[in-house]
C-alpha cells in the first residue's frame, strides 16, 4: 500500500496582489472583469509573462489567466503593468471576493455583462459578505446553461420568464427580474455566512440547513448544452491549448484577432473570428484527442507535485475513447479538474488510479508505474482491466 502524502490546503486562490509561490516562482493570476480581455490587455499580459516570467501561461478552471515563473523582486512591476491595464483591483480581499465566472456564450442585449459589473461592484463594496476564499458565483445567462459542471456555490442562470438565483447543491431557487438579480445573489451569501459553520462551501449546507423561503421556489431552468468543443460558435471561434497552457508569443498573436473571452474548458473565444487560426500551438478540432485529457502544472512547477503529469497525459491522450475524460494530477487536492472523472494521482511511489471520482477520493489500483497505466486504463484482451 502506498497512500499519497496529504498536500498542503491553503484554501485560497492566488491573484494579482497576492501570488501564491510555486515551484517555477510565483503564480500571478489575472481574473479579468466579466471574463473579457481587450486586444490591448492581452498583449499587455503577453508582454509581461515574456519579459518577467518564463513565458508560459495558464488558463484555469476558474476562466482565469495565470503568469508563471515570476520572480519575487519582479512581482512589483508585473502588477504596475496590470494596473495600467485595469485588471488589478483595490484590495487582495476585494480581488478574492470577485470569482465570477461568466459563460462566454453572452451576447450583448442578453443582460450577462451587466449583472456581471454589477456583481463586481457589489463584492467590492465595503458591506460585501467576507466569503471563504474559493467560494464563486456563475453568471450563466445564456440561451443554454454552460456551467452547471463548473463548480460555483452560487448561480444566476436564465428562466423562460426572467433570472433564477440558486444555491449550489440545492434544487429550488428565486425566479426574479434582472435588477434583481444581484441583490438576490448577495443576500443569499450573507445567509450562507450566517449558517456556515466553519463549512466554506455553498453545497455543504444542504444536508444540513433548508433555504430561505425566497429561495424555495420550484425554478424553471433553461436546457444544459454539453461541453463546447473547439470550432466556431456564435460570438466568434473556440480554441483549444494543450493542458490549459499558452506560450506568451501565442497569446500575442492572438490578440491581434479580436477580443478575448475565458473560459473554464481550457479554450478561449475569439470574439468575431470567422475562421481558425493558425497557429500551431493551439487545439482548433472539436476532436482532438488533446481536449479528453485534463493535467495540472505537475512537477517540478509545483511545490505539491509528487511527479510530473503532462508528459504522461500527452502520452495517453491519444487512446482516450470519444466521450471520456481522463485527469491526472499531481497530488490529492485536483486543482485541474475538481469534479469526478477517470483519475490518475502522482505519489512518491508511482500514480494511483480512481476509476470514476476525483484525486481525493479512494484508489481502486495503487502505485502503478507509468509505463503500466496504459494497460490498466485501456486493456487488451490479456491484460488487466479496470
Amino acid at each position: 500500500m502506498h497512500p499519497a502524502p496529504a498536500p498542503q490546503i491553503k484554501g485560497w486562490c492566488p491573484g494579482a496582489l497576492r501570488p501564491m509561490l510555486s515551484g517555477d516562482g510565483l503564480v500571478v493570476r489575472v481574473r479579468p472583469h466579466a471574463g473579457r480581455l481587450t486586444s490591448v490587455q492581452a498583449a499587455g499580459i503577453a508582454a509581461l509573462a515574456h519579459q518577467y516570467g518564463n513565458g508560459m501561461l495558464d488558463l484555469t478552471s476558474r476562466a482565469n489567466l495565470q503568469l508563471r515563473g515570476i520572480a519575487p523582486e519582479a512581482h512589483a512591476a508585473v502588477l504596475q503593468g496590470l494596473q495600467t491595464l485595469g485588471l488589478v483591483d483595490s484590495s487582495a480581499d476585494s480581488e478574492s471576493r470577485r470569482n465570477i465566472l461568466v459563460t462566454p456564450f453572452w451576447q450583448p442585449d442578453d443582460g450577462t455583462q451587466r449583472i456581471a459589473a454589477t456583481l463586481a461592484q457589489a463584492l467590492a463594496a465595503p458591506d460585501a459578505p467576507a466569503l471563504p476564499g474559493k467560494f464563486g458565483f456563475a453568471v450563466d445567462g445564456g440561451a443554454q446553461a454552460v456551467l452547471r459542471a463548473n463548480p460555483a456555490d452560487i448561480r444566476i442562470e436564465r428562466g423562460t420568464g426572467g433570472y433564477t438565483v440558486r444555491a449550489d447543491g440545492y434544487a429550488t431557487g428565486a425566479n426574479i427580474g434582472i435588477e434583481e438579480a444581484v441583490p438576490a445573489a448577495m443576500a443569499l451569501a450573507h445567509w450562507f455566512l450566517a449558517q456556515r459553520g466553519g463549512l466554506n462551501r455553498m453545497a455543504a449546507l444542504a444536508p444540513l440547513h433548508a433555504l430561505p423561503e425566497r429561495f424555495q421556489a420550484a425554478t424553471d431552468f433553461v436546457p444544459s448544452a454539453p461541453k463546447p468543443r473547439p470550432g466556431p460558435v456564435a460570438a466568434g471561434w473556440l480554441v483549444g491549448a494543450e493542458f490549459g497552457q499558452l506560450q506568451a508569443e501565442t497569446l500575442a498573436a492572438l490578440s491581434t484577432l479580436g477580443a478575448l473571452r475565458m473560459t473554464p474548458w481550457q479554450m478561449l473565444l475569439i470574439e468575431g473570428l470567422q475562421h481558425a487560426p493558425a497557429l500551431p500551438a493551439l487545439v482548433t478540432q472539436a476532436h482532438d484527442a488533446r481536449m479528453r485529457v485534463v493535467a495540472c502544472t505537475g512537477a517540478p512547477g509545483c511545490l505539491q507535485a509528487a511527479a510530473a503529469t503532462r508528459p504522461l497525459a500527452r502520452a495517453l491522450a491519444p487512446q482516450v475513447p470519444a466521450g471520456r475524460l481522463l485527469h491526472v494530477s499531481g497530488c490529492s487536492k485536483g486543482c485541474a479538474h475538481p469534479r469526478a472523472a477517470l483519475t490518475l494521482v502522482a505519489t512518491p511511489a508511482g500514480f494511483n488510479l480512481i476509476r470514476h471520482g476525483t484525486a481525493a477520493s479512494t484508489p481502486d489500483l495503487l502505485a502503478l508505474a507509468p509505463e503500466m497505466i496504459a494497460s490498466y486504463l485501456f486493456p487488451t484482451s490479456d491484460a488487466p482491466r479496470i
